[in-house]
This record gives structure tokens, sequence and C-alpha cells, in this order.
């Protein structure tokens, strides 16, 4: 099985979390996900919720025992902690039957910490070896994901709704892809989440993009009762319409079309 990197980005408050969550159930049901990693690149830190596992660390707090080790006059504390950087990384590991997730959580210390940054990026560069499937749940840009996680994925999902600002945000950041600023993939497609009822018009406005349409998620009012009282999104029933349509998106992400249809180039 090749290795798969998944990045999802989109205007905030369009579901990423939501879609990402829905997005792992399918990839894990379909059973071509091999061994599934999720990475939490979004400060907010909905997906452990969405997902149903409690995260003891994150990759924020690995970072900032980095730069106190580096800042202490100890060299011992610092010989140390450079030792242990793979292992605090899999500390930070959270796994269950179905798949692994890795939170990169906030950092409190201001200022540029390239050198940190690279550390961890390589460290979790090494960890992805270990797993077939990559799914990146990312801020509103795509910068942070490029920055802080991985150097380049393979399919690049843009998350919208149907409002006039979230496709705004597709034309930004299909633009800031096709100039290779931020973020480098093979492929890009266009997920349209809740719909309801304007497909034929959305369809045409993703023509218009220039961007495949890879599905339109529909307004579903299960997803939503599930969201306000905090049950987990992984539990939702396999008749969700909403879930019914992510499955046909996994079908559509390992199809061998997609390369030809989806080049960012």
């Amino acid at each position: 099985m090749s290795k798969k990197i998944i990045a999802i980005c989109g205007k905030g408050g369009v579901g990423k979390t939501a879609f990402t969550t829905m997005l792992s159930t399918a990839l894990v049901a379909s059973g071509k996900a091999g061994k599934l990693l999720l990475i939490d690149a979004d400060p907010a830190m909905g997906l452990p919720s969405t997902i149903g596992i409690k995260v003891e660390k994150t990759i924020g707090e690995v970072r900032e025992a980095i730069i106190r080790a580096a800042s202490a006059d100890a060299k011992e504390a610092q010989a140390q902690v450079a030792k242990r950087i793979d292992y605090m990384i899999l500390e930070a590991l959270t796994e269950n039957e179905d798949l692994a997730l890795l939170a990169m959580g906030r950092s409190d210390s201001l200022g540029c910490y390239c050198s940190v940054n690279g550390i961890l990026k390589n460290a979790i560069d090494v960890l992805s070896q270990k797993f077939d499937t990559i799914l990146i749940d990312g801020e509103a840009g795509i910068e942070q994901i490029n920055r802080q996680v991985m150097r380049r994925v393979n399919d690049l999902i843009i998350l919208s709704d149907s409002s006039h600002r979230g496709l705004q945000t597709v034309s930004f950041i299909l633009d800031m892809v096709s100039r290779e600023r931020g973020l480098n993939c093979d492929r890009v497609g266009l997920v349209i989440n809740r719909v309801r009822g304007e497909q034929a018009e959305l369809t045409e406005a993703a023509k218009q993009l220039g961007v495949p349409l890879l599905g339109m998620v529909p307004d579903d009012d299960t997803v939503r009762e599930y969201d306000f009282s905090g049950k987990p999104l992984t539990l939702l029933p396999a008749d969700s319409p909403a879930m019914q349509s992510v499955h046909g998106i996994v079908t559509k992400l390992f199809s061998p079309q997609l390369e030809s249809v989806a080049s960012p180039h």
C-alpha cells in the first residue's frame, strides 16, 4: 500500500473538524486506509472530542519543553531533552483500535523558534512513516500545515460552505497553491459542506473556480445534534445523509482518475 497524506483546509466555521472526523470514519470503513494517523493541526483542538479520544499531551507541550531546555544553563538538561525528543513525540500520540491521533495544540512561547519547529517536523516525519494514511485537520489557512506538520501532501481538500465568502476563500487557497506558496501538494479537490439544495449552482461555481468537485455534504440534523450534545461523530448512524456522502468522497479519493483531473499545476 502506498502512503497517502490528505490535508483539509478552508475558511473558519465551514465544519472542517466535523468533516475530518466523518472522513476518518469512512476511511476506516473502506478498508483502504491501512494504519491511519490523524493530525489535529488546529490549535482549537476540536478533533479529539469529535473523535471521542482524550489527549494527554500535545506537540505544543513538547515544543515548550524543548524551549525551556534550550534556555537553561545546564548542558545536561539540554542533552537529556535532545535524547528524548522522539520519545516525547510518541508520548503525545494517542491510539485506539481504529486510528492514532496527534494533536499539535498551542504554544505559549512568543518569538521565532524555527529550529525547534524544524526538529518537531522532522520527528513527525519519522513517526508518520509508521502509518499508511495521514489525515490532517488544518487551520483556516494552509501555511501552518507546511510550517509545522508536513512538507508535502498528496491530496489537499478545500472545504467550503455555500456562502460567497466560503467560495472566495477557495479561490484564495487555489491561488496560493498554484503559486507554490504555503503548501506543496499533488492534487486539489473541493468539498462543499452543509448543502441544502443549491447543487446546480454550486457545481457551476466549482467549474468557474477550475477545481474538481469531490462531493457535496448535505446539511444533516443528526450531525448538528451530535455536535450540540458533544457526542462523538464517529458514532453517526450509517444512514446519516452526511456520512453517506463522505463515503462517496473516499471512493473518489482512492480513484486512479483523481490524479489526472485534480493537479494544482
